[in-house]
């Protein structure tokens, strides 16, 4: 079902924590809004948030399209999968690798996505099963790195891109989040968690920094509330943030055809 889209975009981080989803559901909701036909695979089994974020209702399901395709949610004019439209959300997914595998590989097959200039893929923290799977399985395009500028994520950031790379995967960029607070009352802006570190990150491994985000409570209350910066404030400096990251990771990938998938390659 995958050989109508155009391009895949893994968004990924080395650590929980560092707001990966909600850059994720940002990035597809701006890149739509440039225009262009966009879906969103919430890749992570175990905690799946997506469906919230989106203002998805509780219980929704999806419908149908023969015995073995489902018609991916619509919502905020993206198409989005996830585990949370197939499950109960008080239900937890105790189960080992291969099956966690198996229920992606699912959910990335069995949707009938369409038409699509772009999918993204909200992949689980860490560098494990799904990550391998995504990179043997489908022919991504390229990846995002999401983190913070705190020591201790980017160690993870790194391990992230490394892995990335192992698997000739390409990375465009990291994504610096929670970059700046800007207090509410004064106007003060501080670099709670440190300042600098995806630049650097950037350019010890010859990337680039699509962009940095700011730490502020309206971007969480809105993915809370089930509409996203992109959607319930355009105009705001977040919003603006994320349409130029977008922009950045079209110019990178618009003019490129399909290529075949990666091939695994754990070389010395």
């Amino acid at each position: 079902m995958l050989e109508t889209v155009k391009h895949v975009v893994a968004v990924a981080s080395g650590k929980g924590g560092v707001g990966k989803s909600t850059v994720t559901v940002n990035l597809a909701l701006a890149m739509a809004a440039q225009g262009h036909r966009v879906g969103l695979l919430d890749a992570d089994i175990y905690g799946p948030s997506q469906a919230q974020m989106l203002g998805i209702e509780p219980g929704t399901r999806p419908t149908m399209v023969d015995d073995k395709t489902m018609r991916p949610i619509e919502a905020h004019g993206l198409k989005m999968m996830s585990m949370a439209v197939l499950v109960d959300i008080e239900t937890a997914m105790v189960w080992r690798g291969p099956m966690v595998s198996g229920a992606f590989q699912q959910l990335l097959t069995q949707t009938g996505w369409g038409e699509l200039d772009y999918l993204f893929i909200d992949m689980p923290p860490g560098t494990g099963d799904i990550q391998l799977t995504l990179s043997q399985q489908v022919p991504v395009s390229g990846s995002v790195i999401v983190t913070t500028p705190q020591d201790i994520a980017l160690l993870d950031a790194r391990k992230g891109i490394e892995m990335f790379r192992k698997v000739n995967v390409p990375v465009l960029g990291v994504v610096e989040n929670m970059s700046t607070h800007v207090c509410s009352s004064c106007g003060h802006t501080e670099a709670i968690f440190g300042e600098g570190g995806g630049a650097r990150i950037a350019s010890q491994y010859d990337t680039e920094v699509l962009g940095r985000l700011p730490l502020a409570m309206s971007i969480r209350e809105q993915v809370d509330g089930g509409r996203p910066t992109v959607v319930a404030d355009p105009d705001s400096e977040a919003a603006r943030a994320f349409m130029a990251i977008t922009a950045r990771i079209d110019e990178q990938l618009g003019g490129q055809q399909r290529q075949d998938g990666p091939s695994i390659s754990f070389g010395e």
